[in-house]
């Protein structure tokens, strides 16, 4: 109910390749509550997700995300996907003994990397990584099996009506390294928008789109939010900014452990100092708001209200965030552990996220009109 108070409604989902499932649990508990955003925004893996949530009817969202996590959760090889059943069988019995579970993740990655993922990318031949002079082919994996997953799953048409949902994908151009979005509002979205904001090197190939190559948009900031609050200066927001990389953690006390900390730095702390100066912002536009209030008739000069009047008269800002809280058998390996146990893990501890904010009626209500601004996140509430 307290939603509904809201003009905009943004999920906002960052890159984190294998966790990503993790957005669709999230999304699922979005969906038992009838909360129904009308903003989708998404980097890398976010963009994929967001699309399939943009480009379906509300009704048939979860079971889409679902049909697309169980298609690339299998490795792309038959005689591989066998392997990876047999494992799964032999090692169900040892699942509470995190080793288990560790040796588990573990070669559920190394399927990713030797055989590539049913529906996503499949490996090049050894010859084609030297010898290819195109930069669409400059890559270990081409991911011409996603392109016609994303067409498959995917109601472009839908994502382009002009009554749709807004949505937003983030890439970067490899030419002059500037960040661009693709936004339904001015770009008419293909499949090849969604799989730009995917293409992260070396793995993935460059991306062509009107005569310019794109990559991944966590290569320059893994989260659009600030995309998403620059472009609906209208009406108050409820952002859900649903991470998968934790800025918080543990110091490293071994190489894997370095690793894995270094990833959650580099993909989280953008989001995190994003979110704090985007509060400065509409605090800011707050006292402003106030102090001409405050004035004499409650009038500005004519040449200072116009200066102003973009400062001025901002709506409210409340991001609920969800963020993703690795394991510790999951390792350096976490965002590209494709096995299928690890997806249905990943995506129920989205679901139990989702469903313990929700428990917090507060963390959706208006935020005050003095402030203009609130964040909440149940894991940082609760500690």
């Amino acid at each position: 109910m307290a939603a509904r108070a809201y003009a905009n409604v943004a999920l906002v989902l960052q890159g984190g390749g294998a966790l990503g499932a993790y957005q669709c649990g999230v999304y699922e508990g979005l969906a038992e509550a009838g909360i129904v955003p009308n903003w989708f925004a998404g980097i890398s893996i976010g963009a994929i997700n967001a699309a399939l949530l943009a480009g379906n009817a509300p009704a048939r969202r979860v079971d889409r995300l679902r049909e697309f996590w169980e298609r690339i959760s299998t490795p792309a090889l038959p005689l591989a996907r066998r392997t990876a059943a047999w494992r799964r069988q032999w090692l169900s019995a040892f699942t509470a003994i995190e080793p288990w579970r560790s040796l588990a993740n573990a070669a559920g990655a190394l399927d990713a990397l030797a055989f590539g993922q049913s529906g996503f990318f499949v490996p090049r031949p050894p010859n084609a990584l030297w010898s290819a002079h195109d930069p669409a082919s400059a890559s270990i994996y081409s991911t011409a099996p996603l392109k016609r997953t994303l067409e498959e799953l995917i109601d472009f048409d839908r994502i382009n009506h002009r009554g749709a949902p807004r949505f937003a994908v983030g890439a970067v151009n490899v030419r002059n390294g500037n960040f661009a979005y693709f936004d339904n509002r001015a770009t008419k979205i293909r499949a090849e928008h969604v799989m730009a904001s995917g293409a992260l090197p070396p793995g993935f190939p460059a991306v062509e789109i009107d005569g310019e190559f794109y990559w991944d948009g966590g290569v320059v900031s893994n989260t659009p939010l600030e995309y998403v609050i620059d472009r609906e200066p209208h009406g108050d927001m409820l952002a859900l900014q649903v991470d998968l990389w934790s800025a918080r953690g543990e110091l490293p006390r071994d190489l894997p452990g370095v690793l894995e900390r270094q990833k959650d730095i580099q993909y989280s702390s953008r989001t995190r100092r994003g979110t704090d100066h985007l509060a400065e912002r509409r605090h800011l536009r707050v006292v402003l708001g106030m102090l001409a209030d405050a004035l004499p008739g409650k009038r500005l000069p004519a040449r200072l209200a116009r200066e102003l009047e973009p400062w001025l008269g901002a709506p409210s800002l409340n991001v609920v965030h969800l963020i993703y809280r690795a394991k510790t058998y999951e390792e350096q390996y976490k965002d590209y552990a494709f096995g299928a146990a690890t997806m249905r893990e990943h995506w129920a501890a989205g679901l139990a996220d989702m469903r313990a904010s929700l428990a917090h009626p507060e963390y959706f209500a208006l935020p005050s009109p003095g402030t203009g601004v609130a964040t909440h996140d149940v894991h940082r509430e609760r500690k």
